[in-house]
């Protein structure tokens, strides 16, 4: 369903500056306001924000394999400038109905010289933020693009303070820690993976990354020569190409988020208004949901009359328990290191006879999809993109056979072009046949959920996976992620360990491995987290008779309405979400306790039952205790809430 108001406005919108010609956009409510200017070397635009400049002129520049660099020696031609109101419904998100408002403007730019190439500059200004492509249309000049490089400036003022992960090269899971550092002190050439968040003090956050990537290649930042500039991944065996294509075609957008709450960019829904619109295909059978993952706990079993392994048997103890405490999903994945399907290789690189379409001797997938069916309860597969990708739509036919439900994608660690276009095409096909996709080892979210909802979640994060081998990810790597990663959208995180132990006692084990931060903490992540397709990771005795997983079972992963009452970058979050009727609530800290005092105006009108799960007074010793308690309240009042170091709250609050 889309409603929409254009108001178009052709004419010139151009002044005289000593740069040359320029032209002015602004946003909706007049706050955020962007200038693009050329002068005789140079394509450039600037930015400000009620009033005050955050971003110095910026070079906007694509270099060509043939005529080299774009930008010197042009002319703007005629602008069409529009206002647009828009309206849609997002199938799987963080919102269910979303309102966009921005001004838009397509500005042709032309060279005087040979060869006389032509771009077009799209900007879109919202109140949220600020967005614009490069557009190259047909031309005599140019029979095909090929892109070496663009070098598109962010030149932020006033040293602002960045969180961000960088990264060795292009090849990559996106997997790291944070740093949380000034501007000034990034090293030159050291690639920055996006989102990467700006903090101008407490004035003004930006976050900056990328929507709609398709064919094309991903974005990074770099700093050269002291100047923040984007950087492309280059195509393998591609010489240093970075992007080869038909013409027209156009670049995704290069987003710049804007809000002087860091909440603000969480709350955002501009990625999605810059992506395409939803395909026209049924989606009627689309069903978010949690899921197990077996291969996190090592694929515990209670003492059993049938040997654990590959088989019927043991994925039969996993759908029984996700039948009796209502999850949505089993997830098929391996047994020792031994992928379901057939493979000749190793769990992280198929073999020359890997057949994905076949599975191991001893599992029968249809009777484990025919047993689940009875249960309702969903099958869904984890593959190795390279297992999958050579046999996609043999492989897609036999589990449409089978009646899988979707499917984890693996070990793509790559966003150069044609990555982009293999998960796509993953996607589309994923689609035709009624599968939901969650890529792992996969690079952000780009809004495209609006266009293709199956795309369930990514990960590219250092995650609870990694508890099987060290201590690495804590309650300070978490903070992170709601203001970088996040920014980008669903957010994939191996939830659900139900084994918290203080620091000092945690140690390395692959089988039911241990966590760090408390119960409340994981509770917590389940609504901080925008994640369709939560996991429940751990076996499935670990949560008999606990405390907290009633909240589990209960707490929804798509939503209708998404709120920050309470945020301080790398320290805390608190964020509301609203399903129907009902509001859930998480917060996170940091290894630091801290009292929250967090106002409940979100609620709205009514009153309401909050079934409130906070950190118990000894959690620093038993870190798995927890305090459930039953609270009246309305949206008129303030909450307050003691969190542990490393510790959460989770509400679950029923309007009466």
């Amino acid at each position: 369903m889309r409603k929409s108001k254009l108001v178009f406005l052709l004419g010139v919108l151009l002044v005289q500056t000593i740069y040359g010609q320029s032209i002015k956009i602004s946003s909706p409510d007049k706050n955020l306001q962007v200038m693009v200017s050329h002068n005789d070397t140079v394509l450039f635009y600037s930015a400000s924000y009620k009033g005050n400049a955050f971003m110095a002129p910026s070079a906007l520049s694509l270099e060509f394999e043939k005529g080299g660099k774009f930008g010197s020696k042009v002319s703007f031609g005629k602008v069409i400038h529009k206002h647009v109101e828009d309206s849609y419904t997002l199938v799987i998100g963080k919102s269910s109905e979303v309102k966009e408002n921005y001004q838009e403007l397509v500005l042709p730019v032309t060279e005087n010289r040979s060869p006389y190439r032509i771009l077009n500059l799209h900007f879109r200004v919202f109140n949220d933020g600020i967005a614009y492509r490069y557009e190259i249309p047909e031309q005599k000049s140019m029979e095909n693009l090929e892109i070496r490089n663009e070098q598109s400036e962010f030149r932020f003022l006033n040293n602002p303070k960045v969180l961000t992960l960088f990264r060795e090269n292009y090849t990559t899971s996106h997997e790291g820690i944070y740093s949380h550092i000034f501007l000034s002190d990034v090293k030159k050439d050291t690639l920055m993976d996006l989102p990467t968040l700006f903090e101008f003090g407490k004035k003004l956050f930006i976050g900056v990354t990328e929507a709609n990537l398709v064919d094309y290649a991903g974005m990074y930042l770099i700093k050269k020569n002291g100047i923040l500039q984007s950087a492309l991944s280059p195509l393998p065996g591609g010489a240093g190409m970075k992007v080869r294509a038909s013409l027209p075609h156009h670049s995704p957008w290069r987003v710049i988020m804007v809000s002087e709450r860091v909440g603000g960019l969480i709350e955002s829904n501009i990625l999605t208004n810059l992506a395409d619109p939803l395909m026209p295909y049924d989606w009627s059978w689309i069903k978010p949901g949690k899921t197990t993952f077996p291969w996190w706990n090592g694929n515990v079993t209670p003492d059993t009359n049938f040997a654990p392994g590959n088989n019927f048997e043991t994925n039969k103890y996993y759908i029984d328990f996700c039948a009796k405490a209502g999850l949505e999903y089993h997830s098929v994945v391996e047994y020792g290191l031994h992928e379901w399907y057939v493979s000749d290789g190793t769990y992280f690189q198929p073999g020359p006879h890997t057949d994905a379409t076949r599975a191991v001797p001893g599992l029968d997938i249809q009777q484990i999809c025919d047993y689940a069916k009875t249960k309702g309860v969903g099958i869904r597969f984890w593959v190795h993109w390279k297992a999958l990708y050579p046999v996609l739509d043999k492989a897609f036919d036999q589990y449409e056979k089978w009646g899988i439900k979707g499917m984890m994608v693996d070990f793509m660690d790559r966003d150069d072009q044609e990555m982009v276009n293999i998960q796509n095409e993953i996607l589309d096909k994923a689609a035709k046949h009624h599968f939901h996709i969650q890529f792992h080892g996969a690079y952000k979210p780009t809004g495209r959920q609006r266009t293709y909802p199956n795309e369930f979640t990514r990960e590219g994060t250092l995650n609870y996976e990694n508890n099987k081998g060290s201590d690495i990810v804590g309650p300070d790597q978490d903070i992170s992620i709601p203001f970088t990663r996040m920014l980008a959208g669903p957010t994939d995180y191996h939830l659900g360990g139900f084994r918290a132990v203080p620091r000092s006692k945690f140690k390395p084990q692959y089988t039911a491995p241990l966590m760090l931060g408390t119960r409340c903490h994981m509770l917590g992540m389940y609504v901080v987290l925008e994640n369709p397709q939560g996991m429940v990771c751990d076996y499935p005795e670990a949560y008999l008779g606990q405390a907290g997983f009633e909240f589990i079972q209960k707490v929804p992963t798509v939503w209708d309405e998404t709120r920050v009452p309470a945020a301080e970058v790398s320290e805390f979050i608190t964020i509301a979400r609203r399903k129907g009727h009902d509001w859930y609530l998480g917060s996170i800290t940091n290894e630091k306790g801290r009292n929250l005092k967090i106002p409940l105006n979100f609620l709205g009108d009514g009153d309401f039952t909050a079934e409130i799960f906070s950190d118990a007074v000894d959690t620093q010793q038993n870190p798995n205790h927890l305090v459930k308690t039953l609270k009246e309240v309305r949206s008129s009042d303030i909450l307050e809430e003691n969190l542990a170091g490393g510790g959460g709250l989770a509400i679950r609050f029923i309007r009466h």
